[in-house]
């Protein structure tokens, strides 16, 4: 994922993508974020080789959206959790998942539940500032100069 760094420039969204930027390395967010922590876990989830898993899961720790950490000495086994910065991402995977359920609904999909009430939620992104839904209205974008 490195090699795309040096043209990301001032675009967030560029740089943003330089982390996450493939199928992959989201699943694997969006799992350990429903407490699946563990390779073996991890691996049958998703049905991926191991050694994509193994490359996956070390860069989302070399990004920072992950740590890793030991729970067993003999064998050194590990477990992966969410960083501030992992747990940030979270919304824009619901985002996907709701423009998913939007644009590509065909066939049985899976719900958004709030985990404390078990009440299923339709997600929309809004702006802070004046409450209106992303992509209601056109945005520039806005890019320094220098």
């Amino acid at each position: 994922m490195a090699e795309r760094k040096e043209n990301s420039g001032t675009c967030p969204v560029a740089r943003g993508l330089d982390c996450v930027g493939d199928r992959w390395s989201m699943l694997v967010l969006r799992d350990v974020e429903r407490g699946m922590h563990r390779f073996d876990r991890l691996q049958a989830s998703l049905g991926i080789a191991p050694n994509i898993l193994s490359s996956r899961l070390a860069a989302l720790v070399e990004e920072g959206l992950l740590e890793k950490r030991r729970y067993n000495e003999r064998p050194p086994r590990y477990e992966y959790v969410l960083t501030d910065a992992g747990r940030d991402f979270i919304p824009i995977l619901v985002a996907i998942g709701a423009w998913g359920r939007k644009h590509r609904g065909e066939g049985a999909l899976s719900r958004l539940l709030d985990r404390q009430s078990g009440i299923e939620i339709e997600p929309e992104v809004i702006d802070r500032v004046t409450g209106a839904p992303i992509g209601s209205r056109p945005l520039d974008l806005v890019v320094p100069e220098g």
